[in-house]
């Protein structure tokens, strides 16, 4: 499975999202679910999917679809 594909789904699982609804828009200004618990879950979606440890100051950053894929850079993870 691609990188994104597994970006794309984290998002899915968390969200109940349609890949097809997801882009830089999607956030949590816009998304009335993401809270807190979302926002963890996608971060443990992230983790293991990547096998990454997110630092937590980039946990409290992880805000949208845009913001998440400017962090996995980071990381090294190119999708």
């Amino acid at each position: 499975m691609e990188n994104i594909e597994k970006y794309n789904n984290a998002f899915v699982e968390v969200f109940g999202a349609k890949a097809e609804d997801l882009n830089d828009n999607y956030g949590k200004e816009t998304v009335g679910e993401w809270d807190s618990v979302h926002q963890l879950s996608l971060i443990a979606q992230f983790e293991e999917a990547f096998d990454i440890m997110f630092d937590p100051e980039d946990i409290m950053e992880m805000t949208s679809y845009a913001k998440g894929k400017e962090l996995l850079k980071k990381y090294d993870v190119e999708l």
